[in-house]
């Protein structure tokens, strides 16, 4: 019985280049009770592998945390799969609105303690005391109310290239960081304000709601099924799309646009661009934006000394990382002191 996949992303890659099939790009999530995640995991990984399932997928004692690509053709046999399991019946699937064969290129199921990392004891507050959820026309609805803050619940290189109108954007690197400073900066409008909160796909708005009610704050909403939705109906029902720029998303894509507002500006030198690479020197891996014209001169890198030993024959390269390890600091583009053009300021509001 297979439990891990076995090929690389080379290989994955030239089986769907092969094959020529379309294939879907969704997420979801769900908190419930999990009794033994390494079992559950092993189950999931068994079918989905049967089904050509690949993707990122979290499992925890609190849940489930899914993002994948699934071949076109199988989804509805991946539905009746996932109804089959009590707590993920009829549960909520965010499909993308752009799809790219190769999204994912392994399946990689694992347990873990959370299926966010959140930062919070669960055991002092309500987890499923969880605020209101709004559909896209209701969110458009508050946002409109002088009495509503927005808040956006993503990290700091997922709001640079696109955000709702208005919102704040807190310039963290991780959603943990995130939680107490939103609540110092809101800590007088627990009352009298609309806490108005979204996210990529909503998992963790769910969280973050239930955690702010626990804080006092009286009138918590949170966006259903976040961006990745609220682009859906939008585009299904001709609501107004207040959302600007692009929406970052955590695969190969890296990306899906929402409106042609290009909001960033290429990290090394300042013209507009909204496209996040990352480093092609493997030792370094830093996820930056990057226009054309600096991805051709500097060889899709961040800086000349990267440029260099990209250029060393690989063996060299290899030499050189032996006994390294990229840490979270390829997420943090705007720290690195080698961009010139980097973020700067700790609050963005359009």
């Amino acid at each position: 019985m297979q439990l891990y996949n076995k090929l690389s992303a080379q290989e994955r890659a030239e089986l769907l280049e092969k094959a020529g099939e379309d294939r879907l790009t969704l997420s979801f999530y769900q908190y419930a009770k999990i009794g033994n995640p390494e079992l559950f995991r092993n189950h999931l990984f068994v079918h989905w592998d049967e089904m050509g399932v690949l993707g990122r997928i979290y499992v925890a004692h609190e849940g489930i945390n899914a993002q994948l690509s699934i071949p076109a053709k199988n989804f509805e046999t991946f539905k009746s799969f996932l109804d089959g399991i009590y707590f993920l019946e009829g549960v909520r699937l965010n499909i993308a609105i752009e799809h790219d064969t190769k999204s994912f290129l392994k399946l990689k199921v694992k347990v873990r303690e959370k299926i966010v990392a959140d930062g919070l004891n669960d055991e002092t507050f309500d987890v499923r005391n969880i605020g209101v959820h709004v559909d896209a026309q209701r969110f458009n609805e508050l946002s409109e109310d002088p009495n509503t803050v927005i808040v956006d619940m993503r990290n700091h290189y997922e709001s640079e290239i696109g955000h709702f109108k208005g919102a704040v954007t807190p310039d963290v690197d991780t959603f943990r960081d995130s939680l107490d400073i939103i609540e110092q900066d809101l800590k007088e409008h627990k009352e009298d304000k609309n806490l108005v909160m979204y996210c990529t796909g909503g998992i963790r708005c769910e969280k973050a709601s239930a955690y702010y009610k626990h804080k006092g704050f009286k009138n918590v909403y949170q966006l259903e099924g976040g961006i990745i939705e609220y682009a859906r109906q939008v585009k299904n029902q001709g609501i107004e799309n207040r959302f600007i720029g692009k929406n970052f998303v955590f695969d190969h894509r890296r990306s899906e646009r929402i409106s042609e507002d290009v909001i960033a500006q290429c990290h090394q030198c300042g013209e507009a661009c909204d496209t996040h690479v990352n480093c092609e020197n493997e030792a370094c891996h830093l996820l930056f934006i990057q226009c054309e014209k600096c991805a051709q001169k500097m060889d899709n890198c961040c800086s000349d000394e990267c440029k260099e030993v990209n250029a060393l024959p690989y063996e060299e390269q290899k030499a050189l990382r032996k006994g390294k390890h990229n840490s979270n600091k390829i997420f943090k583009k705007g720290r690195s002191e080698v961009l010139t053009y980097k973020k700067g300021v700790s609050v963005v509001s359009s």
